[in-house]
């Protein structure tokens, strides 16, 4: 997201608008309001994302600098009006009137005090009637935002509330892409990822102007796929590593052959669902490791234990790894074959063996192809000690801050 490097003014409103007559001229007048009780220069923007109604005419004629974004989506809005912002803190709002703009001093104190990025709290604040339906309310945001909170480790109370402000410089870390609603949780996410500082603010939410148009269910999945997309251990390392240990634990219990658990026998029915469930969730961990590695090496991201396995492991140990699989589950398949040959080619009696052993071939070739793919990737670990010397030298020009 191209932003001019020399901002000239003190804070930007940005707002997003799409057939909001009734209520963007209320919003720009409280934007304008706000800035001039906060004592700052500043700027209101209006992204028109398509309007059919006299929205820019209603937003110009309120001192409103508008701009147009012909690609739909909130979040394109919302990109483009970050883009042109001249603030060095940036606010966001809506255009209906749900929330009160004469009032952001206490955002932009928030950021004097050191915070990177500011949210409203509709959910600590006061919720008027009329202004959120149950469904979203008691359901939809409370359920998504304590998602948000366990998968990236933060501690917010309304991770959707439209009413934000972020520090310009903690924008330019961010490289938010998110076309829809998903863009307030992009926005979090990453800032979290990166750790920025975040603070909450309790504010008003008032009923909107004119007709919503938010899709709870389509909005909401949208929200909830983005954070699983951004979250490879709660989407494959988890599920993976379940069913990994699990299929792990049947097969070596059933090795030898059936057992009796519980007064019920388990045989080889068992034990081709516990191969399947390992390979499965082998693959399935394997994915989150390539997902948690384009994400250190290609997007920024910070993973200090995969970061120190990249410095320490290398192809060859993948290698090494496979191909004793390899070796032990090829040695049984062979052990297994001699016997069956010996016998005539009769009927095969070791099938758990055979089983066993077909899995850690499975296993030992997922590991050797997968230990090429993750070399293939690490060709771009020159970046992590490109951010190990950046992070040296900051600490360094921080404690030589400090002494002067």
């Amino acid at each position: 997201m191209p932003l001019e490097p020399e901002p000239r003014l003190d804070v930007s409103v940005v707002i997003p608008c799409l057939d909001e007559e009734a209520g963007v001229g209320a919003v720009v007048d409280d934007a304008w309001a706000g800035i001039e009780a906060s004592g700052r220069s500043g700027e209101v923007i209006v992204v028109d994302n398509g309007s059919t109604d006299r929205s820019v005419e209603v937003a110009s004629a309120h001192g409103a600098r508008v701009i147009h974004e012909a690609r739909r989506g909130y979040g394109s809005a919302y990109g483009r009006g970050l883009a042109e912002a001249r603030g060095e803190v940036i606010v966001m709002a809506d255009a209906d009137g749900t929330y009160r703009l004469d009032t952001l001093t206490a955002f932009l104190d928030a950021i004097d005090d050191g915070a990177d990025l500011v949210l409203g709290s509709r959910f600590r604040g006061t919720i008027h009637p009329g202004a959120m339906p149950w469904l979203h309310r008691h359901i939809g945001n409370p359920v998504l935002t304590a998602i948000l909170n366990a998968f990236f480790g933060v501690r917010v109370s309304d991770a959707h509330c439209g009413l934000r402000a972020i520090r310009r410089s903690a924008l330019l870390r961010l490289d938010l892409r998110a076309t829809g609603m998903e863009f307030a949780s992009e926005m979090i996410l990453k800032a979290a990822k990166r750790r920025l500082r975040i603070g909450e603010i309790p504010i008003d939410y008032y009923a909107r102007h004119g007709e919503s148009k938010l899709s709870t269910f389509r909005d909401g999945w949208r929200h909830l796929r983005f954070m699983l997309v951004y979250s490879p251990t709660y989407l494959f390392l988890v599920p993976g590593g379940f069913l990994l240990a699990l299929g792990a634990l049947v097969l070596a219990v059933l090795a030898g052959g059936p057992v009796t658990i519980l007064g019920r026998p388990w045989q080889i029915h068992a034990m081709i669902a516990a191969s399947t469930a390992t390979l499965v969730g082998a693959q399935i961990l394997q994915l989150g490791l390539f997902a948690r590695s384009y994400a250190v090496l290609y997007m920024g991201d910070h993973e200090p234990v995969l970061e120190r396995l990249w410095q320490r492991v290398r192809l060859e140990h993948g290698l090494l790894a496979g191909c004793l699989l390899l070796l032990a589950g090829g040695a049984m398949l062979v052990l297994v074959f001699a016997e069956w040959a010996g016998g005539g080619f009769g009927a095969l009696r070791r099938e758990h063996e055979s089983l066993l052993g077909l899995t850690l071939v499975g296993l030992g070739v997922q590991t050797v192809f997968a230990s090429f793919f993750l070399s293939l990737l690490g060709l771009r670990k020159d970046v992590l000690a490109e951010r190990a010397s950046a992070r040296v030298a900051g600490e360094r020009r921080e404690l030589s801050g400090a002494r002067h």
